[in-house]
């Protein structure tokens, strides 16, 4: 017999019928390679990040297609995409926002400008699309065409109801749409050139928006004006919403407004309350406190203000890295960590230092520790291409942060330039001198000038430092083109990773590795060589068409 009680498989030599394989395995069970708690066991080989180790391969007996990359990044906010971009000035403003939750995922807005600079940026992403408009722009029967142009260049549409106020709540007279301003004279009055309400497509307040679209699509119209039974304007559709829902299936939104999620970072120094209450006026659904060390007093204290403030707003805090870390924010009411500290492609906080850990290794710790809370886990720094993507999820991560793999998209801020030949845009860590000095001179004065000042240097508490010193690099990244097309790669890429490993769903992953179905092999280096491109004169290597 076996130790374990088994019965002793047959000799080596002993040739069994083929139709017994699998047979074979279910009566002498031993899974190739390693369970998750075994891959981890750092008294064995140490700390682990990405490139350390792979998954094993499991049965394939569903398409790609079918699998689900739908995940819960903190208590209360659901996400069609696991992905989530970093809250960096060379990575994520308004448009980047915007393109990352139509594929499903979460931009988190930067905080390296001023407080209304920022809650400027989250109100785009949060007017960009809606279902039930509750607040849309209205002008009185007095106002004049210039009104209507105004509008249309600053907000980029022209449909705007005409009240007997100028605001929601008034009696509806009509609406004026871009082809009644079309060849009129700037000092026209609207009540000259509007549709009257006679004229006028509306639908009544108890329409549920199934309906309300139904109604833009069988009459043709831009805009759906609500009125309840005393003809007083309650809200508004647009057809144009209609048109990115069909384009963006899987774009992440909050269920009560059907507007995109959108995150935004802030410190913890006092004048950070006041950033925030403008954050949250202008829509804000998630808070991400930017430090890199996240087990700080200034955080704990900020997150039970939050709590206390906004009691329906989510937060995100961190950084973190081990279970200690994490422990002091979730009793403090975080509703999801980050994890990470020094393992970005621009940050040297583990080189100057000497603090931090792997990123593998901190991700398996913390997201352990996390769920038995209930509390999901973001992995943030070291993604690199779509395997690194898995394998933080296979740790227990349940999105990931990308800074490096989104910058230098169409989406991101900045210019293209060209250096060696190559059309590039600036890349900076946000721990880098020159994050630091661009805060000292982009303030607009005030309590908000003063927050935007400080925000790079506070993430590392040292904006009172005579001498800055550096956690991070500058430099510069290719053209990857537009998250329109980089994103769908990414999230066709992850369901393929995922069918190889056998499982169907994010979820399904995380179980099974936790179970031990899943296994992972550790690599050398000789075999991490061997995984990549060798042995050629030249390649091109594209990612995808």
């Amino acid at each position: 017999m076996a130790a374990n009680g088994s019965a002793s498989a047959p000799a080596r030599g002993e040739v069994l019928p083929a139709a017994d394989a699998i047979k074979f395995l279910e009566q002498y069970p031993r899974g190739d390679g390693l369970s998750l708690s075994e891959l981890m066991d750092s008294q064995a080989h140490g700390g682990l990040t990405y490139n350390d180790f792979l998954m094993l391969p499991g049965h394939i007996d569903f398409p790609a297609s079918e699998v689900s990359l739908q995940t819960r990044v903190t208590r209360n906010i659901v996400l069609n995409a696991p992905f989530l971009s970093s809250p960096m000035d060379t990575v994520t403003e308004d448009r980047m926002a915007i393109a990352l939750a139509c594929h499903g995922g979460l931009g988190i807005i930067h905080h390296n400008c001023s407080a209304e600079e920022q809650a400027a940026m989250v109100r785009k992403v949060k007017k960009y699309e809606n279902g039930f408009i509750t607040d849309p722009v209205c002008l009185g029967p007095n106002g004049v065409v210039g009104d209507v142009l105004e509008i249309k260049d600053r907000m980029g549409f022209s449909g705007v109801p005409i009240t007997d106020s100028g605001k929601i709540g008034g009696k509806l007279l009509g609406i004026v749409t871009g082809r009644d301003v079309q060849f009129r004279n700037d000092k026209t009055p609207l009540k000259d050139v509007m549709t009257p309400l006679k004229e006028t497509v509306t639908g009544n307040a108890d329409i549920t928006l199934e309906q309300a679209n139904a109604i833009l699509r069988d009459s043709k119209k831009g805009k759906l004006p609500i009125i309840d039974d005393s003809g007083l304007l309650v809200a508004l559709v647009a057809r144009a919403d209609l048109l990115k829902n069909q384009t963006y299936p899987l774009a992440s939104k909050a269920p009560s407004s059907k507007q995109l999620y959108c995150g935004a970072a802030i410190g913890t120094r006092p004048g950070d309350r006041d950033r925030l209450k403008l954050l949250v006026e202008a829509g804000l659904d998630v808070v991400v406190l930017d430090s890199s060390q996240g087990n700080s007093v200034f955080q704990i204290e900020f997150i039970r203000w939050i709590k206390k403030t906004f009691p329906k707003l989510d937060v995100i805090a961190g950084n973190v890295v081990t279970r200690e870390q994490a422990a002091q924010l979730i009793a403090a009411g975080a509703d999801g960590l980050r994890i990470g500290m020094g393992s970005g492609s621009i940050c040297i906080t583990q080189e100057v230092m000497a603090v931090g850990r792997p990123q593998g290794t901190a991700v398996n710790a913390v997201s352990e520790f996390a769920s038995r809370f209930g509390v999901p886990t973001i992995a943030d720094g070291g993604i690199g291409n779509i395997g690194h993507i898995a394998k933080a999820l296979s740790l227990g991560a349940s999105a990931v942060m990308m800074g490096g793999m989104l910058a230098g998209t169409t989406e991101s801020p900045g210019e293209y330039y060209y250096h060696e030949g190559k059309r590039v845009k600036v890349y900076r860590g946000m721990g880098s001198i020159e994050a630091m000095e661009h805060t000292q001179t982009s303030g607009k004065g005030g309590k908000s000038g003063l927050a935007a000042n400080n925000a790079a240097t506070a993430r590392y508490f040292s904006e009172a430092d005579t001498v800055k010193v550096a956690q991070g690099v500058s430099g510069d990244v290719q053209d990857k083109g537009s998250v329109n097309k980089f994103v769908p790669y990414l999230y066709t890429g992850l369901q393929h990773s995922l069918q190889d490993s056998g499982v169907r769903s994010v979820k399904d992953l995380q179980e099974g590795c936790r179970s031990g179905k899943v296994r992972f092999e550790l690599r050398t280096a000789s075999a991490q060589l061997e995984g990549g491109v060798h042995g050629l004169n030249s390649y091109t290597k594209r990612l995808f068409a």
